[in-house]
């Protein structure tokens, strides 16, 4: 599968950017595919998602936004909630408190105690985890880069995973 990663203006702002993969097989973002399958369901939550998102774009992608170390160890994978009794869980990049990278997520519901527990949530954390890796590769290899205000990424950002539609 192809993914491209695209900043999303609208929720990025001075202090931080938002980016988010696009999925070229489905011709949509994960970002819209996580809104599309919850905002009827959990309609408030998702609301409470994107205006922490543009809190984040004003004020940078800050520890108190994030559940952290929801990867391994030093990749950034985050989730992103509003509320400690949140029952959606978005997964995140962060790299510092300039670029964030939204993925997907889903529901976790609070018989679950770990993300290997839900199939979704899983297939959703380790497609960050990929991205991460993938993103530092290229970082060492100095073939991204970050524009000088850091807020922005340089370089190839495409990548293509294993997984099928």
């Amino acid at each position: 599968m192809k993914y491209k990663l695209i900043k999303l203006p609208q929720l990025s702002g001075k202090k931080a950017s938002i980016y988010t993969l696009f999925n070229v097989n489905m011709q949509k973002t994960t970002f819209d595919i996580f809104y599309e399958k919850h905002v009827d369901s959990f309609k408030d939550e998702i609301i409470d998602i994107i205006l922490r998102l543009q809190s984040i774009g004003d004020l940078g992608a800050l520890d108190y936004f994030f559940k952290n170390k929801e990867g391994t160890l030093g990749d950034g994978v985050c989730a992103l909630y509003d509320k400690p009794s949140s029952n959606l869980r978005l997964y995140c990049i962060r790299f510092g408190s300039d670029i964030l990278i939204l993925g997907g997520g889903g529901y976790k519901s609070k018989k679950i105690k770990a993300l290997q527990e839900d199939e979704s949530l899983t297939k959703e954390n380790y497609l960050m985890r990929f991205i991460s890796k993938e993103i530092s590769k290229r970082i060492m290899a100095r073939e991204i880069t970050f524009s000088k205000d850091n807020l922005d990424f340089q370089g190839p950002l495409e990548f293509y995973t294993s997984e099928k539609n």
